[in-house]
């Protein structure tokens, strides 16, 4: 059985791929994000994002990076196991853990044609939407309503456990 962990490369592995399915004619998908606790937001996000393209190439928020944008005590789970489970998913063919705050280093240099955004922005507030437009690539909102978020379920489990303590 092949395992997940084969489909987490470094980026240079990534820019190999992109360019095998550019030089096919194919169309490249980035989506990003933290994905610390996995739910069903993140499997519907994903899945809307592998639609629109050949390659589907999810950026994984480094464990520094996770601290700085979520508070002390986040991540969950370290980056390696994140990028295993994120890699696991049928929709993802490949997964790179990145270390900046912001997905623009790992969009300037795989140049997706698509980059997917989840259902918690607009096309006018991601942030990075100026740098894919001037390469000529294009925003995609996907996913379902952002009803589902890790921060909502972390804290769900802590008032679980609070209430079985009392």
């Amino acid at each position: 059985m092949k395992r997940a962990s084969g489909r987490v490369v470094d980026l240079e592995e990534a820019e190999r791929r992109v360019h095998q399915v550019r030089r096919k004619g194919g169309t490249v998908v980035l989506a990003n994000g933290a994905f610390d606790l996995l739910h069903v937001g993140h499997l519907r996000y994903l899945e809307d994002a592998r639609g629109q393209g050949d390659l589907l190439i999810v950026g994984v928020n480094s464990d520094t990076s996770v601290r700085r944008l979520k508070g002390p005590g986040r991540p969950l789970l370290p980056e390696a196991e994140r990028a295993e489970l994120v890699a696991g998913l049928r929709a993802v063919d490949l997964v790179v853990i990145f270390a900046g705050e912001h997905v623009g280093g790992l969009l300037d240099r795989l140049r997706p044609d698509v980059h997917a955004k989840g259902t918690d922005y607009t096309p006018e507030t991601v942030p990075e939407r100026d740098l894919v437009a001037a390469y000529g690539g294009r925003t995609h909102i996907c996913g379902d309503p952002k009803n589902h978020a890790s921060t909502t379920l972390i804290e769900r489990i802590r008032q679980a456990g609070a209430y079985r303590r009392g």
